[in-house]
């Protein structure tokens, strides 16, 4: 069985045992907070300009300019992946088909970078966005936007560019480089 084939067998296992109106109704809506990563940029963002926030900001922000080079600009145009909705498109489908390829799955990537960065800062605040982060990423495949394939890998390089990001910033930018302070930027813990 090639990998294809057994992405498509749990596709359509979803699909045969668990969708349901309700599911029909609430699944997109929650997919969409992972579009472009605008709730996790959003996030982010939330983090920079509280002052006691502001590292797990710098992280959760640095994360998600690496999964957007990685995932976005480099991995999705290097493997090319056709969607599992270009192949077989669902009849309806629930969301509009998406334009870009397949692999990684970036809605995965972003939430998981982000999430992960929270919870490496602050446990109980990140335990929660992972929850979302995972969420979202299984609306991926009840959706037939996304292999599961391309959702495994999208939440392990999100939660390796997390790790890294958050090591960077701990390291470098606040350990070693002790003049952010004087550019106004503090952890105030």
């Amino acid at each position: 069985m090639s990998i294809q084939e057994f992405d498509f067998a749990i596709l359509n296992w979803i699909q045969n045992h668990l969708q349901c109106a309700a599911l029909d109704w609430i699944v997109p809506k929650i997919t969409v907070l992972g579009n472009a990563g605008v709730f996790w940029i959003i996030a982010a963002l939330v983090c920079l300009a509280v002052p006691k926030w502001r590292k797990c900001g710098v992280s959760m922000a640095l994360a998600l300019i690496m999964g957007l080079l990685v995932g976005n600009l480099f991995l999705k145009l290097l493997v090319a992946r056709d969607r599992p909705c270009w192949i077989a498109p669902l009849d309806p489908m629930l969301i509009p088909i998406p334009k870009d390829y397949s692999f990684p799955s970036c809605h995965t990537l972003s939430g998981m970078a982000a999430s992960v960065s929270l919870l490496h800062y602050y446990k109980k605040a990140g335990i929660a966005a992972v929850a979302l982060a995972v969420t979202i990423a299984l609306t991926r495949l009840y959706l037939y936007v996304h292999f599961p394939t391309d959702v495994l890998v999208g939440g392990l390089l999100g939660t390796l560019i997390a790790i890294a990001a958050c090591a960077v910033n701990d390291r470098a930018l606040w350990g070693k480089l002790g003049k952010l302070g004087e550019l106004g930027i503090r952890n105030e813990e």
